[in-house]
């Protein structure tokens, strides 16, 4: 068989059309358009490549057909195959997300408040970071105000390098790194750390139509806003001006009537009973639809407790028991609500345990119709008791007690009276309707408890139902900071039997095991 002899210069086409065409790729790459250069490399490599071919085509054809081409081809098929579909995978993921925090804190999930604030937004929100292009935190805002972008279409953000752009730091007078601006309806607020809570507040004073006034009474020794004492409420006060609400005080007893502008009234923790002049004018506060939050320890007040007993509340003399609480590391005299009315805005979708220091019952009759419901119960391991408090009374006796589930928490709904001066008014055809709410316990939002499980949330929601800021009924970001881990008793002991007395035993007793087998060997 004759063998065709070919001109030696044709033998290095194959790698001068491969270079031709990567150069023309390079080419165009860095130039970002298809120019003549480009664009005369990739020709020429194209009728390298096919000259290549049409001169080595005998042996590409038998290079082809053998066994182990095939094999290599068939390989190199599953190759792409596999490529492609992790290209499609990857591309669809780009629409289509789906993440899973598995950290125990929902550290990289925002909470249920923020979402309820994003997903409400009235209009356009204009974010603007202000972040040098090397700062270490740049990325974490940049990822935050990312997960802010996905639930809220109408909120957009950029970030600007205040070294490499200062006209536009200057403009919005910006002066110190990692500052963040947001900007809606000719108004703005700012933010200056990558905090969700601080975001969230900013947008949440930022979209507020109006400021909503609490007042807490006060000169019956009740709770003081401003006080820091563990008994005090200063932290309360933080938390409603956070979400652009104003805290203040109101001696009831000097004032003519409840300010017209009072979205809620608090009664919180008095140490003596109202005056009768005082409860008619909370009273006419209700009747005229204003709202009242009252917080109410165990012991006397007969004419607070006959004065709520009007609108279908049952203050008991009573002390709840409950031996549940011990598991979450309290004492039985703090009682633990996890049992909430699933069919009320501010207990529908909170699951937080709430705990309620030395508290007293509150009864009412489920009437919906009147609005009148037990937003909050006791386990069935808890009790109440009445009288001074006896060492037998930490132990059920049904003979003493009344077992559990226990009230806690109650509301109740008061048509505004028609034609009452001063009364809300509606639109025509609806009624309006006052607010009361009642809790057995006033020390569960103090100082010392807020930060207590699920205390903060459930005190502030319950603010905001009355206000009727619905979309504040949430739960809210947990700081990042050190979490404690609850041990029961039993727990304890294991826990201190072993890392205390039975390992260090067997590892003695291993010891010494080892030093008498040495010795018997010498």
């Amino acid at each position: 068989m004759a063998v065709t002899r070919r001109p030696r210069w044709l033998v290095p086409l194959g790698a001068a059309s491969a270079l031709l065409l990567a150069a023309g790729g390079i080419a165009w790459a860095i130039s970002g358009e298809m120019g003549n250069l480009p664009l005369a490399l990739i020709w020429a490599g194209l009728l390298a490549l096919l000259a290549f071919f049409h001169a080595f085509f005998p042996e590409i054809r038998d290079f082809v057909v053998q066994r182990s081409t095939r094999h290599a081809l068939n390989a190199a098929l599953m190759v792409g195959v596999f490529l492609l579909i992790v290209a499609l995978v990857a591309a669809m993921s780009v629409k289509y997300k789906l993440r899973v925090d598995l950290t125990a804190d929902s550290r990289y999930t925002l909470s249920t408040q923020t979402i309820k604030v994003l997903k409400s937004l009235p209009g356009d929100v204009e974010v603007i970071a202000f972040y040098r292009s090397d700062e270490r935190t740049r990325q974490a805002m940049a990822d935050l105000l990312g997960e802010y972008a996905q639930h809220a279409p109408r909120l957009r953000f950029r970030f600007v390098d205040p070294d490499r752009d200062p006209a536009e730091t200057m403009k919005h007078g910006v002066t110190s790194y990692r500052t963040t601006l947001l900007k809606y309806g000719g108004r703005q607020e700012t933010v200056g750390t990558e905090s969700e809570n601080k975001l969230t507040n900013a947008l949440i004073k930022l979209i507020a139509r109006d400021v909503k006034v609490f007042y807490f009474v006060e000169g019956h020794g009740e709770k003081r806003i401003g006080s820091l004492e563990e008994n005090g409420y200063a932290y309360l006060r933080e938390a409603l001006e956070r979400e652009n609400h104003q805290v203040r005080e109101l001696l009831l007893m000097s004032a003519d009537k409840v300010p017209d502008d009072a979205a809620v009234l608090v009664v919180a923790g008095p140490q003596s009973d109202y005056a009768p002049a005082e409860l008619d004018r909370i009273d006419a506060f209700v009747r005229k639809g204003g709202r009242v939050l009252v917080m109410l320890d165990p012991g006397g007040f007969p004419r607070l407790a006959q004065f709520l007993a009007g609108f279908g509340f049952e203050l008991g003399e009573d002390l709840i028991v409950d031996r549940m609480s011990q598991v979450y590391g309290a004492n039985f005299l703090m009682p633990v609500v996890v049992a909430y009315y699933k069919d009320h805005p501010v207990t529908r979708d909170f699951d937080l345990a709430t705990f309620f220091p030395v508290a007293r019952s509150v009864r009412i009759a489920e009437d919906p119709a009147r609005g009148r419901h037990e937003l909050a119960l006791t386990s069935d391991k808890s009790w109440t008791t009445k009288g001074p408090l006896a060492k037998d009374d930490e132990q059920f006796d049904p003979a003493r007690h009344t077992r559990g589930p226990v009230g806690v928490v109650g509301v109740a709904a008061v048509e505004a009276a028609v034609g009452q001066a001063g009364a809300a008014a509606g639109p025509e055809g609806v009624k309006t309707w006052g607010k009361v709410l009642v809790t057995g316990d006033s020390d569960f939002a103090s100082n010392k408890f807020l930060k207590t499980a699920g205390n903060r949330d459930f005190v502030q929601n319950m603010l905001n139902w009355l206000a009727e800021e619905h979309i504040l009924i949430s739960i809210r970001r947990q700081e990042p900071g050190l979490t404690p881990l609850m041990l029961t008793a039993v727990q304890g002991r294991v826990v201190f039997w072993l890392s205390v007395v039975i390992l260090p035993s067997l590892v003695l007793a291993a010891g010494l095991g080892v030093a008498a087998r040495r010795r018997r060997a010498a």
